[in-house]
C-alpha cells in the first residue's frame, strides 16, 4: 500500500502575496489561485478513491484473518484500520468539496472584479498620462 503522493517545492506559492494591487496583477493571482485549487481537488479525488481501497482492503484481510483463527486482537486491529481509513477518507472528502467550493469562489471574484474594475483598467491603460490610482483622492 505505498502512495504516489509527493511532495512539492517549497517555492512553489500559486498566487504569492506581494502587494501588487494593479488589475491585471489581481486578475493573474486570482486565476493561478483558482487553478490551483482545482488541481488540488484532482488529486484529492485521487486521494478519496485510494483510501477507501485501502479501507476495503483492510476490511477484507480483518474478514480473512477472522476466518484463520488468529487471535482475535489482530482481527480487532486489523478492522480498526479499516474504520480509521473510512474515517480519514469522509474527511478528505470534505477536504476536496471545500477546495472545490473555494474554487468557484477564486472564478466568480475573478468575474466580479472583471466587471467592476475592467472598464476602468482599459481606460487608465489606454492614456499616455498617468493618473493617479483607485482610492488616490480617498485620503
Amino acid at each position: 500500500m505505498s502512495s504516489d503522493l509527493s511532495p512539492r517545492p517549497v517555492g512553489a506559492v500559486p498566487a504569492p502575496a506581494d502587494g501588487d494591487n494593479r488589475y491585471k496583477a489581481v486578475q493573474a493571482k486570482l486565476d493561478s489561485l483558482g487553478r490551483a485549487l482545482e488541481d488540488a481537488g484532482l488529486g484529492l479525488e485521487e486521494l478519496v478513491r485510494s483510501v477507501r481501497r485501502n479501507a476495503k482492503r483492510a476490511e477484507d484481510a480483518a474478514r480473512d484473518v477472522e476466518g484463520a483463527g488468529l487471535d482475535p486482537k489482530f482481527v480487532e486491529l486489523t478492522s480498526n484500520v479499516g474504520v480509521a481509513l473510512g474515517i480519514a477518507g469522509v474527511q478528505v472528502e470534505r477536504l476536496h468539496d471545500t477546495a472545490q467550493e473555494t474554487a468557484d469562489l477564486a472564478h466568480e471574484t475573478k468575474r466580479t472584479h472583471s466587471k467592476l474594475y475592467g472598464a476602468l483598467d482599459d481606460i487608465r491603460s489606454g492614456r499616455r498620462e498617468r493618473t493617479p490610482r483607485p482610492g488616490f483622492f480617498n485620503r
